[in-house]
């Protein structure tokens, strides 16, 4: 199964990005070429109402390893990289002794799902008023420019299979492990394939699920889903 597709279909997009601090009710602010920085850290600290937002686990929604993104050799390397070094695992040595292959796998295993229901959150916002007196805030909201996440997908494991067109045996195995301080399990699938998992303590965020908010002259009136249409994080 294909780990993209898997996540659209439940309005979520993969997070790919060097930056790995989402959460739930973070709001994030579309800048130019459509990209986006974090705007404030909790909704409630932008907008204030009387509507109580609870957060729930949606456990119809979890990943694992067997859902999972291919890549051409080179295309895997530098997402991998950008991925390691979002998650700490300090594995840019690794990767340069890993020279040459012919594609990546990018998987995760043991997920969860966090989410607040869309229409609490904009019931919430039906009801809300700034936080305190903000043109920013103001310009931002009514021109359409804020996202909401309203559910985040995490995991503890992260999963990668690399296929090599060089042999692989016990002693490079052995050589890579030393690189990456006892961070990742690396174990050989074949004579060409190697497997490396992260050794999962804490969950971190795979894909998150957003919403741009729309206002009209500082009226709210509505959430549309971006992850269908274009891709943020």
């Amino acid at each position: 199964m294909n780990l993209t597709k898997t996540l659209r279909k439940q309005g979520y997009d993969l997070i790919e990005g060097p930056i790995r601090n989402h959460n739930l009710l973070q709001l994030w602010l579309k800048t130019m070429f459509n990209g986006v920085e974090l705007y404030y850290a909790h909704l409630q600290h932008a907008f204030k109402s009387s509507v109580v937002l609870y957060e729930i686990e949606n456990k119809a929604f979890r990943i694992d390893a067997s859902v999972k993104d291919e890549y051409g050799f080179n295309i895997g390397i530098s997402l991998l990289e950008d991925i390691l070094d979002s998650l700490g695992l300090g594995a840019f040595k690794l990767l340069l002794e890993i020279v040459s292959g012919k594609k990546i796998s990018i998987s995760y295993d043991h997920s969860i799902t966090k989410e607040i229901p869309i229409g609490e959150i904009q019931n919430y916002l039906l009801n809300s008023d700034f936080l305190h007196p903000n043109r920013a805030l103001l310009n931002n909201a009514n021109k359409d420019n804020i996202l909401i996440i309203s559910g985040v997908l995490f995991a503890k494991n992260l999963v990668v299979e690399i296929e090599t067109d060089f042999s692989i045996d016990a002693d490079f195995v052995s050589e890579l492990t030393n690189l990456v301080d006892d961070k990742l399990n690396l174990s050989i699938l074949s004579k060409n394939s190697l497997k490396m998992v992260s050794k999962g303590e804490n969950f971190f965020p795979v894909a998150v699920k957003a919403s741009r908010i729309n206002f009209y002259k500082g009226h709210f009136l509505d959430t549309n889903l971006v992850t269908d249409n274009r891709r943020f994080f």
